[in-house]
This record gives structure tokens, C-alpha cells and sequence, in this order.
């Protein structure tokens, strides 16, 4: 069955320039697809055709019938002083709703018992059940657990919250709404790591369709099973996750490539031919033209092959100075909090030339902090952390700031490198800064072209450690692989704080996790890390079932009277759970005769009551 049929799609906000033309896709119920595509190729558009957000200029779509579909990206207006809360419990507005007409139909029924009012009620009684009415609260605990929405936030104010906690709010919402069609814009944008694996897991899991646009290619490589990239406004596909699509879209990019050298040789051959041909037909064979111009139709056939185009790849490299001593970084004792929260104390921890260390954890465990107490912009409440006496550091924050945002990015270039406006040009060329770009200001480029303006400017510089703060945060995939480039030829020490996993499994040989305020410090991969980890847990859990249960105490010695009491009550506490099983069945047996369930209902409540005094009574003989 198909949930997305788009045939032909166009739109452009501009007159001759089409965001989208001739898109054409299906996709099936229940299946998970990335949308891949440079910046500004039409995936947001895309999504926002599909929700009915924008009309498109031609073409269809065709949603199935009954499928709810929610956009991540969309996050609605919701009434003055709403609370975090209030927005989550509105995902279940419609089982509250159902849960508001039950009570209403109840004290209706305490009067009328028309077969009406016991259908309805019968009706959505089961519906209540089966939507998961009675797991409201859990599940919603559960979601907003999983995507860090602590309690504290719950109680604020929605409209108070900062930019990246709409957004988590919002994609909670959405996940309790249990929406037939997922549409994920960077679903994981603002998540720590631990959030992301709990949206993997729960998309993973989920039976609906979902179409997610993001640059996490690790998150793309659990949930997609097939990808659609955007190229210039048509669609095509690749029947496996991102990897796969990585060395499929280089296959068939070398294919392309192959059969236009093979088509301009050709034609260069053919070329040659015909000119000869028109040559001797002037010498009085005429028939030789016919076979000229036959030669030059086909000449004019393989001139159609169009030359593959290439993302230009970083042709630049750090200027690094060998480091030859043993200590890069050492920290004996470091610790720092805020506000009267201890961040972390008690770290301790030394750094040799040409490790790679990934600082990774959750939002707010201090990775950041650690950070700019290593490259001085904060001081440590105990304890100290300092750079060996030859380290040349480099440093990418965050946010890049730039001292005049005015001045171009040649400009900038010449200011901080005090070099030549030519070799700041070819700086720059090897950036991706050409011809116009240079001259940009660099208050009007993007967070990511402010990125890589800043690592070309350190890159000029000699350096035997770099230190990264989320590098790829914000970037779009080819950006990140720019990013990488730069850093595959880096061979001295590497320190960065990153939630890119793709990021850090190509580059950490050494994993600093922050957790409850100290540093788990592990040697090796990312990979090894979580298979670490697991087996941790693994061994954790197996010896949590293995512990010996708490013994039982004896029971006293009482006089033969309290044992008859005890007895006494231990045959009434059996004869009224059996009587309880009993009006279980008698309930079932009865679900439509309202009457009778009414009396039933009041004798099992009675019932229950009566048990609570009788297992009271029973641990006060037994202690006694």
C-alpha cells in the first residue's frame, strides 16, 4: 500500500529558477526513507508540500486516505501561559476528550439504561483501551524521559523556552500523537547523545512511515532503509541506508565519468573523420558529405553525455610542527561548578602528542566547560589543568566570532595571518572561497562558512594541538566532509566535543565520557567504547539477578491463640481473593448489562476494602 505518491512535482519561489521540477516518488506504508541533498536543493520544501503548507505550481500529490502526518520542523502556537506539560498532554487531547464523554456517559447510565447510551459507552470504552487511554501518564513520562524534557522544564513555560527545547517538546508531541507519517527536519539537531539513541530506537521501532532530512549520517544509517537525494529538483534513488548510498552515488558518479571520457574520445575520432570525409568529398566525390554529416549527427547525439559534476573536495592541510615531548595536557585535581552545582571534581587526566580524544555525554555535564578551562577562557574552582611548555594550541569554539564582521573574508584573512592579499586568496580558493565569496563580509555568511573561514585561518598557523567544539554542529554533509578533510591531514593531538558519532568513530582513538560529574576514560574507538559499555551493563544486570535475596526473618513463637487468629485470617484473605476472581468472570459475563455491572463494581470495591484491613491484620499477627 502507498502512503506518498508524488508525480511530477514543480515549484520555485523565483521566475526561472525551480526549487523542485518533475519530482516524482512513491513510498510505501511503513517504510523509512532519508531525504538527502545539498543546502537548498527543495527537502524543506518538499515536506512543507506535503503537509499542504505550500501548493505546488504543478504536479500531484496524493496522501493515503486516514493517514495523520505531522512535521517535526512545525511548531505550533499554543495559548498564553501554557506549560511545557500542557503542550505534551495535548498530544492526548482526543483520549482525554474520549475520557470526558465515559464519565459523562456514567452518571447518565446512573438513570437511563437505554441500549443507546450502554452502546456507546461499550464502543468507546474499547476504543479507550486499545488507543492505550489507561497508559497516558507512563507513556508520557517515557517519551519526555527519553528525549531529555526533565521535570523542572515541564513546569516552565512553553513560550520560555529557548529554541532547541520547542524543538524536543515539539518532537515528543509528535511521537505521542502516534502520527501515521513521521516528517523529521534535523530531528536531531538539538538531542545529546543519549536522546538520539532513544529517538533511534523508538523509529526504529516504529511501524508508521517516516521521512527524516538530516545531517547525522550515523542516525541516517540506523533508521533508513533506503535514501531519495534532491538533484537539481528531480529524485534519485538508493535502496540501502547512508553508507550505501556513499559508495553507491561515487559508483555510479565514476560510471558517468567513464562514459563521457569514452564519449568525448569518440567524439574527438568522429570529428577528425567527418573533416577528412567533407575533405575528399570537395575532391568530386559527393557521396562522401552524406557520410560526413551522418558522422556529425552522431557526433551531436554523444555531445548530449553531460560531464558528471564533483563536489570540490579540501586541497588544503594543517601546517603542523613535529611534537616531539610526551605531554600535551595534564590535569591533577580539576574541578568546576556553577551557581552552587558542582560540574565535575576529581579529574585527572595526562595527554600525549597524536592522540585523538572525543569528549562526549550528555547536555549540560560540563564538556564545554572543560574546554575553555584548557584553553583559559574560564579558571577552575580546584585543582588546575595546563598545556605543556611547547604546545602550540588552535582553538574552534562553538560560535565563531570574528573581531570587524565588516570586513570581507580576504580582509580577515590578511588581518589575522598577516599575509598578502594573494596568499590569502589562495588560502581561501582552498577553502571553497572563490571569486565573489572572498569578498563577502563575513557578518552576512552562514554558521557553517564562519566555520570554515575560521579553520582556514588556523590552519596557516603552526600547531601541535586542536581543540574542537562541536566542529560539525549546524553543518550540512558536505560541509562535514570538508571538515574532515581538513582534519585527516592533522596528525598531532586532537581534543573535540562532539554528538556527531559518524565524527567521532572516523577520528577518536581515546573517549573521555562525562557522567555524574567525573570522566570515564577509555582507550580506543567509539566502537569499542559502546561495545564496552554494553558488556558493563551486560555484566552489571547478570550480577543484579545472580545477588542472593534478602533472607525472610523467621516468624516468633506466638501463643496457640494468635496462631489460631493467624489462620483465621488467612482463610478469609483466600476466601475473598477467590470471591474477587469470581466477580472478575461475573463482570465479563456481564459487560452489557450496565445494571448488574453497577452492583458488581459496588460489592468488588467493598471487597477490596475489606482485603486492605485483612492483610493489615495479618502483618500485625505475624510481627507479633
Amino acid at each position: 500500500m502507498i502512503d506518498i505518491d508524488v508525480k511530477n512535482l514543480k515549484k520555485s519561489f523565483e521566475v526561472g529558477h525551480d526549487v523542485l521540477s518533475d519530482l516524482s516518488f512513491e513510498v510505501n506504508a511503513g517504510e523509512h526513507v532519508g531525504i538527502l541533498g545539498a543546502n537548498g536543493c527543495g527537502k524543506t520544501t518538499l515536506f512543507r508540500l506535503l503537509t499542504g503548507e505550500y501548493a505546488p505550481d504543478e504536479g500531484s500529490i496524493a496522501i493515503h486516505k486516514g493517514r495523520r502526518i505531522g512535521l517535526i520542523s512545525q511548531i505550533p502556537v499554543y495559548p498564553a501561559g501554557w506549560t511545557t506539560e500542557d503542550v505534551l498532554r495535548e498530544a492526548h487531547a482526543r483520549l482525554r476528550a474520549m475520557s470526558d464523554r465515559l464519565r459523562e456517559l456514567e452518571t447518565l447510565m446512573a438513570t437511563d439504561s437505554s441500549r443507546a447510551l450502554l452502546d456507546e459507552y461499550d464502543r468507546l470504552s474499547d476504543d479507550f483501551r486499545r488507543l492505550g487511554g489507561y497508559d497516558m501518564d507512563r507513556e508520557r513520562n517515557r517519551v519526555a524521559n527519553g528525549l531529555d524534557i526533565p521535570a523542572e522544564m515541564r513546569a516552565r513555560e512553553f513560550d520560555k523556552l529557548s529554541g532547541g527545547e520547542k524543538t524536543r517538546v515539539n518532537l515528543a508531541r509528535l511521537i505521542l500523537e502516534d502520527t501515521d507519517i513521521l516528517l523529521l527536519d534535523e530531528p536531531t539537531n538539538h538531542l545529546d547523545l543519549r536522546a538520539t539513541e532513544w529517538l533511534e530506537d523508538y523509529i526504529t521501532h516504529f511501524r508508521g512511515t517516516v521521512l527524516a532530512i538530516s545531517h547525522d549520517r550515523y542516525f541516517l544509517d540506523t533508521i533508513a532503509q533506503r535514501c531519495i537525494e534532491i538533484v537539481d529538483g528531480r529524485a534519485e534513488f538508493y535502496s540501502g541506508n547512508y553508507s550505501f548510498y556513499a559508495v553507491e552515488r561515487q559508483r555510479r558518479f565514476d560510471e558517468q565519468l567513464k562514459k563521457y571520457e569514452k564519449d568525448q574520445a569518440k567524439i574527438e575520432q568522429l570529428q577528425k573523420a567527418a573533416a577528412q570525409m567533407h575533405l575528399w568529398a570537395f575532391m568530386g566525390n559527393d557521396k562522401l558529405h552524406k557520410r560526413a554529416f551522418s558522422m556529425e549527427k552522431r557526433i551531436e547525439r554523444l555531445s548530449q553525455t553531460e560531464k558528471p559534476k564533483e563536489a570540490k573536495r579540501l586541497s588544503a592541510g594543517f601546517k603542523e610542527s613535529e611534537f616531539r615531548a610526551d605531554e600535551v595536557l595534564v590535569a591533577d585535581n580539576l574541578g568546576k561548578g556553577f551557581s552552587g552545582r558542582t560540574l565535575f571534581s576529581g579529574v585527572e587526566f595526562k595527554v600525549t602528542g597524536g592522540e585523538r580524544i572525543a569528549v562526549i555525554g550528555d547536555n549540560g555535564t560540563g564538556k564545554s566547560t572543560l574546554v575553555k578551562l584548557i584553553v583559559g577562557e574560564e579558571q577552575p574552582d580546584t585543582g588546575y589543568v595546563r598545556r605543556g611548555p611547547a604546545v602550540r594550541m588552535a582553538y574552534l569554539p562553538q560560535i565563531v566570532k570574528f573581531r570587524d564582521p565588516n570586513l570581507s573574508a580576504a580582509d580577515t584573512v590578511i588581518d589575522e595571518c598577516r599575509c598578502t592579499m594573494q596568499e590569502a586568496r589562495d588560502s581561501l580558493g582552498a577553502f571553497g572561497f572563490t571569486g565573489e565569496d572572498a569578498l563577502k563580509a563575513v557578518g552576512t555568511l552562514s554558521g557553517g562558512e564562519q566555520s570554515r573561514l575560521r579553520l582556514c585561518i588556523l590552519m596557516r598557523a603552526d600547531v601541535n594541538l586542536l581543540i574542537l567544539d562541536e566542529p560539525t554542529n549546524h553543518l550540512d554533509i558536505p560541509s562535514r566532509e570538508w571538515m574532515e578533510d581538513a582534519i585527516s591531514s592533522y596528525g598531532e593531538a586532537l581534543l573535540f566535543v562532539s554528538h556527531d558519532r559518524y565524527f567521532i568513530e572516523k577520528f577518536a582513538n581515546r573517549i573521555w565520557c562525562f557522567e555524574n560529574g567525573r570522566i570515564t576514560d577509555f582507550r580506543g574507538t567509539f566502537g569499542e567504547f559502546r561495545a564496552y559499555r554494553e558488556r558493563q551493563q551486560a555484566i552489571a544486570q547478570a550480577a543484579k539477578s545472580a545477588a542472593p535475596k534478602p533472607e525472610k526473618k523467621p516468624k516468633r513463637s506466638g501463643t496457640p491463640e494468635r496462631e489460631k487468629q493467624l489462620r483465621r485470617v488467612e482463610r478469609e484473605i483466600n476466601k475473598a481473593e477467590a470471591r474477587l476472581a469470581e466477580l472478575e468472570a461475573e463482570c465479563e459475563a456481564n459487560a452489557s448489562d450496565y445494571v448488574r455491572l453497577m452492583e458488581l463494581d459496588a460489592e468488588r470495591e467493598e471487597l477490596n476494602k475489606s482485603l486492605d484491613a485483612l492483610y493489615i491484620e495479618w502483618e500485625e499477627l505475624d510481627e507479633s
